[in-house]
């Protein structure tokens, strides 16, 4: 079965995006292969503002990378080169994970990777921390949001600039209190 990987570049303080969504504080290390990250997916995820910012920046739909946006207010007319989600959301990603193909890349804003989490859909988390400091901005995950578990799988660290890039598989939510309240021990 296709994982659902969240991969995503993130401040020391816990920001992927600066407060007016700016990421020109991301380093692009000659380390990181690229064209390898890139061939490990098949479908682009990603909510409509991150859609909009690569969609202004030139991109937003290709012929080897199937790109799904998630959105209440797109119209498919409007953006032939994607596909928009907005019903059955937990019932249409299941069964693309369940179906043949590379991974799927969670690319983006944090609320949705938060949605994505809540729908138990998310199967690692990928973080490169960039050596910044932004102070505010868009957080990694935005409150309220569950507790998750996650464990290690890989970490390396590039020497020339900094970064830390950091593998987990997800391991699970924590039961809500309400939840636990009902059981007896």
């Amino acid at each position: 079965m296709r994982q659902m990987v969240y991969s995503v570049a993130m401040s020391l303080d816990g920001y992927i995006a600066g407060p007016r969504g700016e990421f020109d504080w991301i380093i692009m290390d000659p380390e990181i292969d690229f064209a390898a990250l890139f061939n490990r997916f098949d479908v682009l995820l990603m909510g409509r503002k991150t859609y909009e910012v690569v969609q202004g920046m030139g991109g937003g739909g290709s012929s080897n990378v199937k790109t799904l946006v998630v959105s209440r207010t797109m119209k498919a007319k409007d953006h032939p080169n994607v596909a928009i989600l907005h019903r059955d959301l937990e019932k249409s990603l299941r069964h693309l994970k369940e179906s043949p193909g590379k991974d799927i890349w969670l690319y983006g804003g944090g609320q949705l990777f938060r949605k994505m989490l809540e729908l138990n859909l998310v199967d690692r988390v990928e973080v490169a921390i960039i050596p910044v400091l932004l102070g505010r901005g868009i957080p990694l995950l935005p409150a309220p949001s569950l507790r998750v578990k996650l464990q290690l799988a890989q970490h390396r660290i590039l020497s020339k600039t900094g970064i830390v890039m950091l593998e987990y598989n997800v391991l699970g939510q924590k039961k809500s209190a309400s939840r636990r309240k009902g059981r007896r021990r």
